[in-house]
């Protein structure tokens, strides 16, 4: 399918620029709270490890739950937002993030604190469907690279405030009241976009999955058209692969490279922990870049693959260990840009590769993969850090980005030979 579909739907009612920013803002917002809650624990582990008396793999397990609830519900929320909107599924996530922190603030025991996960696992798992339904269908499609862009920021923004937010409190009181004012913060957010609810409203989602579970209807190509036909389209599955393989990277960066750097380099836990923050904050400012590069460039698959393709021979320099301490911290925020840029570009491709009115569970299969690899990545880092092989953390980040690319290019080569035919 073109991207002509979706343009539609957008362009059937006048879309000012201010009501795209809006928008693009109240669901920016929503993302960076969700990627908030994705360190709602880890950054509390010194004070959660000693006051419950757990292992770090205890601890770890945590998070794994978190993200294996949190991927299962992502590939089942897309569905759900394909029938009854995007709206009100977000709001359901909303509110399930603030519960789990109100229960991980009150929890008396670590099978408590499981709970807390589970839910908070809930909450994220209904965003990424919900967030980029709202946008495909609320967004004049000439600002949708800038939509996703500021997207990506956000989450971003997401996962750097988390940190310096909940320890901040803890230092100064304890664990306990920091996670009682974080379940704040989504409540917060949750009034914001009741306020705006008119704007956040798609009619379409559910007029058009009413219509398809009907019964199959033609589509383009003549093919048939349900509700679960589109998992039979590869280009859907290899965007599942590509998410699992970039979040695997992710993972191995975001849990283990201070340590790696530490270990491969010899510098200050600060010095690795600003390594990481450069990382972080490179990222962002690359998403702001590649929403432009996006916004312009029609072949999405090959913008990644240069971006990560850079990124990816910077995670190998790092792995050599040859970079001075502060050549590496550089190098960190180098692979932070370079995986930045391809943001932007990564969700039109997605977006292009899905079928017409399947935007929710296309998004919410795809999105699972995220979370897949980010429950699998602590294993495999774990197992290679208690080996005491730290530079292999960087060889297997850059593996994982040029898998990633063949995903991609895949993924692109198939999309524009179905719009060929289907215009033919």
């Amino acid at each position: 399918m073109s991207n002509a579909g979706y343009a539609n739907v957008a362009e059937t009612r006048p879309a000012a620029g201010k009501t795209d920013a809006l928008i693009i803002s109240l669901v920016g917002v929503a993302h960076g709270i969700s990627h908030f809650f994705h360190m709602i624990l880890a950054p509390l582990f010194p004070w959660i490890k000693e006051a419950f008396q757990l292992s770090y793999a205890e601890l770890g397990l945590l998070m794994t739950v978190f993200f294996v609830i949190s991927g299962i519900g992502q590939a089942l929320s897309g569905f759900v937002v394909d029938r009854i909107g995007a709206r009100a599924v977000l709001f359901f996530g909303i509110s399930c993030l603030a519960l789990s922190a109100l229960l991980l603030s009150m929890a008396p025991s670590y099978g408590f604190l499981m709970l807390g996960a589970m839910v908070a696992g809930v909450g994220n798992s209904v965003f990424h469907p919900a967030d980029y339904t709202l946008l495909n269908q609320k967004v004049t499609p000439a600002r949708l690279g800038y939509a996703f862009s500021v997207h990506g920021i956000t989450g971003n923004l997401g996962w750097a405030s988390a940190p310096v937010f909940l320890v901040s409190i803890a230092q100064f009181s304890d664990w306990r009241t920091a996670l009682l004012c974080a379940s704040a913060l989504p409540l917060v957010v949750l009034a914001l976009l009741v306020w705006h609810r008119d704007l956040l409203r798609t009619h379409q989602a559910a007029k058009k999955a009413a219509e398809v579970d009907k019964g199959p209807s033609t589509g383009a190509g003549g093919q048939a058209e349900g509700t679960l036909d589109f998992l039979k389209i590869p280009a859907v599955w290899m965007c599942f692969a590509f998410f699992f393989l970039t979040a695997m990277g992710l993972g191995g960066i975001q849990n283990f490279s201070a340590t790696s750097l530490r270990d491969v380099y010899g510098m200050s836990l600060a010095t690795a922990t600003s390594a990481y923050t450069l990382y972080m904050l490179a990222s962002a400012g690359g998403m702001l870049w590649g929403g432009m590069l996006a916004a312009k460039a029609k072949n999405h698959d090959r913008t990644i693959a240069m971006a990560f393709g850079a990124a990816g021979m910077f995670a190998l320099c790092l792995a050599t260990g040859l970079p001075g301490s502060g050549l590496a911290v550089v190098l960190m925020a180098a692979i932070g840009f370079g995986s930045g840029v391809a943001g932007p570009s990564r969700d039109l491709m997605i977006r292009a590769a899905a079928p017409k009115n399947a935007t929710g569970r296309v998004y919410g299969i795809v999105y699972s993969g995220l979370d897949s690899g980010l429950a699998c990545s602590p294993l495999l880092f774990g197992a290679i850090m208690d080996r005491h092989q730290p530079a292999l953390v960087f060889v297997l980040v850059c593996v994982f980005q040029m898998l990633a690319i063949l995903t991609a290019v895949n993924v692109g080569a198939r999309t524009r030979a179905r719009n060929a035919i289907e215009s033919a």
